[in-house]
Order: C-alpha cells, then sequence, then structure tokens
C-alpha cells in the first residue's frame, strides 16, 4: 500500500483547531504514555488538516448513471493515527447538497441545518451512494434541511481496496450446506480459513492491523473536520452504530445529533465471537416468521399452508440442488445464502419465495438469477469479505482453537439449524488470524457529556439484535429508545412507517426526541 498525498506541517493549524474545540473534544493535553494518546493526538493533527483543506467535490467515479446532484471529493486519512505524519491514505465521500426546498408543498424555504453524515452498514459497505436517499420520498424533509453525505470507508473501494484472494477465486461454485457437517467438512472448511486469513496478512502486510472500528471512529472525524461542521451530525444503521458509539465515547462534545439504527450491542464482551452467535440465534426465529408468510399464502405459492410443510418444501428443494444444482451454479449453500438474505429484509421475501416455488415447480430461472454467482460483482464482493473480516477479526479476542468453534458450532446447531453452521464458517478466519487485536472500548456517557441520541430499532431484527439497542439505551445517558413492534426488517429509518419516520424528524429537523422510549406499531407484511 503506498502513501496518499504529501506529509505537510500541520503545527499552526493543529494550534487554531483545538483553540476552537468545544467541551468533551480530545485534548492534546492527556498524558503522554495513557493508552491510545498518540493515536489522540494524531486524530487532532490529521482533523486540523483535513479542516484546513476541505473538500474538492467533483464528478464520482462510475458516475455515467448516477444523477447529476451526486457530487465526490476525497479526504486523506492517516494509516496510522499514531503517526499522522506518515503513510495516508484517501476515502472518497459523497454529497449530495440540501435543495432547500419544502416536500409538503408551502413555498417555505427549509433552513439548512449543515451535513448529515449516513453510514449504512458492514463492515465493508460502502456508503458512498447513500446521499441519493434523497431522491426518496421519505427522505425528501431531511434532504431539504441537510446536505446529505456518505462515504467508502477504508479499505472499501474506490480508494486503496482490500483484498484478501482473487475475486475469481472467491466466488464458489455449488456447495453442499449440511445441518451437521461432518468432521471431514469441518477441517476442510478449517483449511479454508486458514487460507484466507494467510491471503489476507499477504495481501496487505503490516497495514492489516489498521483496518479496525477505532480508526474508523477516527477517520469519521476527520470526514466531520473536512466538511466543515463544527460538530457531527450522523445516522449510523447497523455497523455504523458501532461506529458512531465509538464516535460518541471517543469525541463526545463534537456530537450535535446522532441517530443509531439498528444497533451492534456495543458491550466490549460481546464485540466479535458472542454478537456473532447471538446473530446465528436470532436468524432462527427469522427463518421461522418468514414461513409462517408463506405458509399464510400457500395458494399463491403452493409450498405448504403450516410451517412445517413449508420447512418440507425447502428441504426438499435442498436434496433435489444436492443432487444436480439449478443452472450448474446453484446448490443448498447458494439456497441458503439466498433464504438467510431473506432474513434482513422483508421485501425480499415474495422474491425469494416465487423462485422457490417456481424450482420445485420445474422452473429453475427465478431460483438461478436470484441465488446464483455474479462474476461481474466478483471484484467488489470480494473487497466487502476482505473489510468485514479484517474488522471483525481485529476489533477484539476470537478464539484460537477448534475445538471451541466446533463445540459452539454443534450446540448452536441444535437450536438454530438454519444460520449456525454458516455464522462459524464466515467468522473462521478470525481463528487464523495474524494482526494484533484491539480492545474494545467501554462506550459509556455521563448525564450531560453527551448531546441526546435517538436509537431506533425492530424488536424482531436477526441482523442486529434488539438487546444490542436495549444495552446502548444503557449505556448513552440522554438518548432515547424508539421500538418498531414485530418488525425483522433491518433498518427501520426512511422506511414505510410514519410512526418511525416521524420520531426521526423530529429529531433530526427539531432536535425533539421522546419524553420517554416509545413505540410503533409494525408495518404491513409484504405482499405476496
Amino acid at each position: 500500500m503506498r502513501a496518499v498525498g504529501r506529509c505537510t506541517a500541520a503545527g499552526s493549524l493543529l494550534l487554531a483547531a483545538l483553540a476552537a474545540a468545544p467541551a468533551g473534544a480530545p485534548s492534546a493535553g492527556a498524558a503522554p504514555d495513557a493508552p491510545g494518546a498518540a493515536e489522540r493526538r494524531g486524530t487532532e493533527v490529521a482533523a486540523a488538516r483535513a479542516a484546513a483543506a476541505g473538500i474538492a467535490f467533483g464528478r464520482c467515479p462510475g458516475a455515467e448513471d448516477l444523477p447529476g446532484s451526486l457530487r465526490c471529493g476525497t479526504v486523506t486519512v492517516p494509516l496510522d493515527y499514531a503517526h499522522p505524519g506518515g503513510e495516508r491514505i484517501e476515502l472518497t465521500v459523497g454529497r449530495v447538497r440540501a435543495t432547500g426546498g419544502d416536500p409538503g408543498g408551502s413555498g417555505r424555504k427549509a433552513a439548512r441545518q449543515g451535513a448529515l453524515v449516513h453510514l449504512p452498514g458492514g463492515p465493508g459497505a460502502s456508503g458512498l451512494y447513500v446521499p441519493l436517499l434523497g431522491l426518496l420520498p421519505e427522505w425528501k424533509r431531511l434532504g431539504a434541511a441537510y446536505d446529505l453525505v456518505g462515504y467508502a470507508p477504508r479499505g472499501v473501494a474506490p480508494n486503496a481496496p482490500l483484498s484478501c484472494q482473487d475475486p475469481e477465486a472467491f466466488v464458489k461454485g455449488p456447495r453442499p450446506a449440511p445441518e451437521r457437517p461432518s468432521a471431514a467438512v469441518r477441517r476442510e472448511r478449517a483449511a479454508e480459513a486458514g487460507a484466507y486469513a494467510r491471503g489476507c496478512a499477504a495481501r496487505t502486510g503490516d497495514a492489516l492491523r489498521h483496518y479496525h472500528s477505532l480508526d474508523n471512529a477516527r477517520d469519521l472525524e476527520v470526514v466531520r473536520a473536512a466538511l466543515g461542521e463544527r460538530r457531527l451530525t450522523f445516522l449510523g444503521a447497523s455497523y455504523g452504530t458501532y461506529v458512531g458509539a465509538l464516535y460518541a465515547e471517543m469525541f463526545p462534545g463534537r456530537v450535535r445529533r446522532m441517530v443509531f439504527d439498528s444497533v451492534v450491542n456495543p458491550d466490549p464482551e460481546d464485540i466479535g465471537y458472542r454478537n456473532a452467535l447471538a446473530r446465528a440465534a436470532a436468524f432462527e426465529g427469522r427463518w421461522t416468521d418468514l414461513k409462517r408468510w408463506i405458509a399464510a399464502h400457500d395458494e399463491v405459492y403452493g409450498l405448504g399452508g403450516t410451517v412445517r410443510r413449508v420447512q418440507r418444501a425447502y428441504r426438499r428443494a435442498s436434496a433435489r440442488l444436492g443432487a444436480e444444482p439449478a443452472g450448474g451454479t446453484v446448490g443448498p449453500a447458494q439456497l441458503r445464502a439466498a433464504f438467510l438474505r431473506a432474513g434482513y429484509y422483508d421485501d425480499l421475501w415474495p422474491h425469494r419465495t416465487r423462485a422457490l416455488s417456481a424450482y420445485l415447480g420445474g422452473d429453475p430461472g427465478p431460483l438461478v438469477e436470484q441465488a446464483g454467482p455474479h462474476p461481474e460483482a466478483a471484484v467488489e464482493a470480494e473487497n466487502a469479505s476482505a473489510v468485514r473480516t479484517a474488522v471483525e477479526c481485529n476489533d477484539g479476542p476470537w478464539p484460537a482453537g477448534l475445538r471451541i468453534w466446533d463445540r459452539d458450532g454443534t450446540r448452536l446447531a441444535r437450536r438454530a439449524p438454519f444460520a449456525a453452521w454458516d455464522t462459524v464458517w464466515t467468522y473462521l478466519p478470525c481463528a487464523f488470524w495474524r494482526a494484533p487485536r484491539q480492545r474494545p472500548l467501554d462506550v459509556r456517557t455521563a448525564p450531560g457529556e453527551l448531546a441526546p441520541t435517538l436509537i431506533l430499532a425492530g424488536e424482531r431484527d436477526a441482523v442486529t439484535p434488539y438487546a444490542g439497542a436495549r444495552e446502548l439505551r444503557r449505556r448513552l445517558a440522554g438518548s432515547v429508545l424508539v421500538t418498531e413492534r414485530g418488525t425483522g426488517t433491518h433498518g427501520v429509518a426512511g422506511g414505510p412507517n410514519p410512526c418511525v419516520n416521524g420520531h426521526l424528524e423530529a429529531y433530526l429537523l427539531r432536535g425533539r426526541l421522546p419524553a420517554r422510549d416509545a413505540a410503533c406499531a409494525p408495518r404491513p407484511a409484504p405482499e405476496p
């Protein structure tokens, strides 16, 4: 990885930035040998440098098919915040300017409130194009008042993308998906995980240690400074909530308003392994929700009028795919991955169910289209996997012994067979990881230390189980939790629920929160 940009002196800029720092911002007066002191000073240097440089917005990468309102630029951050004068990398930032209009049609101009930075999830996901959400009706009011801003985090394309293996090798062919994998299958998967971890180390070198959530939170502070915002207004979804929580702990005085949508459990004891196991267990409930929905629409799909019959139809399809993959590309593992993805979003339920029904009826086309590999997206998918693996493995401790993974996978599969082993295979490279692990921060803010924040959560979310939202609520003094009852769709802000969106707009546009935790009725179930 090569350095980007030139090393410049920033002493006078740093002094000016510190003089303007609000209460609670990081201080250069921290004890020089305190944990993280060098990184705190490095963040101050990098933020001052970014504030002076700003962002030169222009044409976006690959912008041929994008609306002209989206403009892009870059922000330079240190690879290692302990050495801000050393190697640097670039983050690509996208912005859509506040429209200033009134979506309600009154003719009054909306008062501009600065930039709303939106980090949509990951690790490994890009937020570069999320400002285009402003084109949707549910986002018009926010887009009128705020510049909508997103960015591609460190390691995510287009700038300095991480890679752990050849993207062509990343696209796997049809595979089995046993609920009780044999010792031979587990050894095969362990060998693959070890090779993947070695590939991450070989392709990235010593820089691999610098891809973790603490540096992602520091990068967010530099992006804030580059945008010219004195304080940060932020909307984090999924993994973005963890970056936001770390930011709230590290830079509480820099927060103006902050929304956490679908919360990663920030308890240091849960970061990494325990959160992964909790997600796998929660997906069993989502799979049951989906089967109930399919059974309720048996007249449309013909897959059975009970959960048990739907399960039998799914297993029949999986067995048939094991004998003869659909289109030569979709086996049992691809089928399960497609339905696991449906656990994220209710909107996928009709499409996945139609594909399963068509396949069992003799037409494999929809299933191949939805579950089959897409070689044209292999580079992007491999980059996302590499960043996710690096950040997750670097963020905290993981069991090193395969015996622990086998034991816990076997136990979990007894009560949550649908996602248990897929979860183990996803995170198993962390058992062979070659970079140093971070010590997770204990996120806690005292009354008055942090501006009041808004937490949004779906009660049956499997990707970020609801317990994480309650945990963050306990840890951030002055925060308020709004729950969408009965909802499992991952990410509730700006969706079809006017109650949720009402709380979101009241907070971001007027700074108003409910007096206490609140609940919204569930969104409508998807139409078959």
